[in-house]
Parts: structure tokens; sequence; C-alpha cells
């Protein structure tokens, strides 16, 4: 007789509770983890505003107030990064030539986990940034989606600098 033609109830239990819980953690690993809605929102219009090169005259845009830059105080907002958990964007502040200050104007915190991520990571971007004079940072680990738009912004507000 073959062996799974023998008539064991119990088994056959145990195997379809197994396959259903198997199941069931399957599916509830696929759960997204913002809503729909708010990944599938369009992104808002890039805000690469500075408050020094609205008066510097120059026809070039960001590229002209470079020359404001390395003499004065300059504050500078990145384009807005769209990542996996939500917008991320970043100012800047350039103080001859320098950067002095990163500000996260934007950062995921549609739930308690993306604003414990955010709490230890965003502090810690700022602190390489400012240390590296540059978008050349590393990822914190367990904030790459965030490390990732962070550094997208910077640089575009870097760009816009004309650092």
């Amino acid at each position: 007789m073959h062996p799974l033609k023998k008539n064991r109830p119990l088994r056959r239990i145990v195997l379809a509770s197994a396959v259903t819980a198997s199941g069931l953690v399957m599916l509830l690993a696929l759960k997204p983890h913002t809503a729909p809605e708010i990944a599938a929102a369009p992104a808002p219009a890039p805000s690469s505003s500075s408050s020094a090169s609205a008066g510097s005259g120059s026809s070039s845009g960001s590229s002209g107030s470079s020359g404001s830059t390395t003499t004065g105080t300059k504050t500078v907002t990145g384009e807005t990064a769209q990542t996996r958990w939500g917008p991320v964007q970043v100012k800047i502040t350039v103080k001859n030539g320098k950067i002095t200050d990163v500000t996260a104007v934007q950062s995921p915190s549609d739930n308690p986990r993306d604003q414990e991520i955010n709490s230890y990571a965003l502090p810690q971007l700022k602190s390489e940034a400012l240390a590296a004079q540059s978008a050349s940072i590393d990822t914190v680990s367990g904030a790459s989606y965030t490390s990732d738009g962070y550094r997208q912004s910077l640089q575009s507000a870097l760009d816009s600098a004309g650092l």
C-alpha cells in the first residue's frame, strides 16, 4: 500500500495546519509599509530656492550664484527625493564656501518605526555631511532608503549652491 494512502488523520491535520500557517506568514510578509495612496502620490515640485541667489542679479540661475557663496552666508534647499518610505529633503547653510549646517526639512515619519529610525539616522547623516563637506557620505545601517534620499537631496542642494 502507498504511504500516502494510509489512513492517518492526525498527520493530515498537522500537515494542513503547517501549510496554512506558512501561507499566512508569507501573505503577512507582503504587507506594504505605507498606505498605497501615500506611496503613489506625485512628487511635489522641486524647491531649490536660495535666499542669496534671488537678489544676485545673475541671469544664469543657480550656477550664477556661486560667486556669493565664497563671500557670505547662503541657505539652499535641495530637491525632494522620493524614497520607498516617503520623501526626504535637505536644507544646507553655506558660509564662505563651507557647509556650516545641514537640516532635514522632510523625512519619512508616517509611523513610529520611521520616527525611531530617523531619530538616530538623521543626526549621523548630518555629522557625516558636515565632516565630508560633500554628499559622499556613508549609509546609516537600518536606514538605507533614508540615507539614499538624504544623499540625493544633499547633492541637489550642493549643486544649487555651486559647491
